[in-house]
């Protein structure tokens, strides 16, 4: 997840004549000012207070006795953040960067739903993306730290993929044989009486969720269910080692990026970067 696109000197390519774009840049995209916080703040109460709705209006009884109340609210709410949109646009130069940037499109995404319900009532199902609103927390109270730790799970879980893959159709294969094994032992019993549901069990077993819906009624059937309880739990701390193997590399990794070009590319056993020459080992000395 890349973090959002923050320009540190925008306002240093503003004319003077556009004093008003350089203040209202200053206020939304910093929290310095007593109007910068206070913006900060009310964005903060409308995003809570958005997803508080979203939360109501999936509940019958208040959707029929606040409808118009909430109606109201998501109005307004909706109005505020499409005008925000258009002012982080507006007051910026390189505008391309921030409407594509992660962030830019969270914001649009947070207000179009709003919109095409008015034009497509269909649409109006896909008003739970205003959710989405809820990341901007990151951005409001400077997480974007966290979101970088973030960005590197996942980079840890795509470096991993084919080894989870892997796991995955094993597991699969062990589903499908346990469960066949099953329908033969428990010889079409209650939750036993074909081999889908037989291995419907086996994988609520072996991921150790137990719903209790299905159990093996002979000896020899609770006996392989003993063995695979205690199979899952070994199961399951497989992709759990594969992911933190991978996030302790890559943090190792981090560790000799390139601190000039942020070339991350860089082998164990190097001392200088490939790609400009810096030095990249703590030991070697600075230019």
């Amino acid at each position: 997840m890349e973090p959002e696109y923050t320009p540190e000197k925008e306002h240093d390519f503003i004319p003077e004549r556009k004093k008003w774009k350089r203040q209202l840049f200053r206020i939304i995209y910093r929290a310095d000012t007593p109007l910068g916080k206070i913006f900060d703040i009310n964005l903060l109460i409308l995003i809570f207070l958005s997803t508080f709705i979203v939360m109501m209006e999936s509940v019958p009884s208040f959707d029929l006795k606040y409808h118009t109340i909430f109606v109201v609210l998501e109005w307004i709410i909706s109005l505020f953040f499409t005008a925000e949109y258009i002012m982080r646009i507006v007051t910026i130069r390189n505008k391309k960067d921030y409407i594509f940037s992660f962030f830019g499109i969270i914001d649009l995404l947070a207000i179009l739903p709003f919109f095409l319900s008015l034009l497509f009532p269909v649409t109006k199902f896909f008003l739970i993306i205003r959710m989405l609103r809820m990341l901007r927390v990151f951005r409001i109270l400077n997480l974007l730290d966290f979101m970088n730790d973030g960005y590197l799970i996942v980079r840890a879980l795509r470096n991993s993929s084919r080894k989870i893959y892997i796991f995955l159709l094993f597991l699969m294969i062990f589903s499908v044989v346990v469960g066949s094994m099953m329908f033969m032992v428990e010889g079409h019993r209650e939750g036993f009486e074909s081999i889908p549901q037989s291995i419907y069990w086996a994988v609520v077993t072996v991921t150790t969720v137990g719903y209790g819906d299905v159990a093996p009624t002979t000896g020899l059937g609770k006996f392989f269910a003993i063995i695979l309880m205690l199979a899952g739990y070994s199961i399951i701390a497989v992709p759990t080692g594969i992911v933190t193997a991978e996030m302790r590399n890559k943090r190792q990794n981090l560790e000799k990026t390139c601190r000039r070009c942020k070339n991350e590319d860089i082998d164990d056993d190097a001392h200088y970067c490939k790609r400009c020459g810096e030095p990249v080992d703590p030991s070697s000395d600075s230019p």
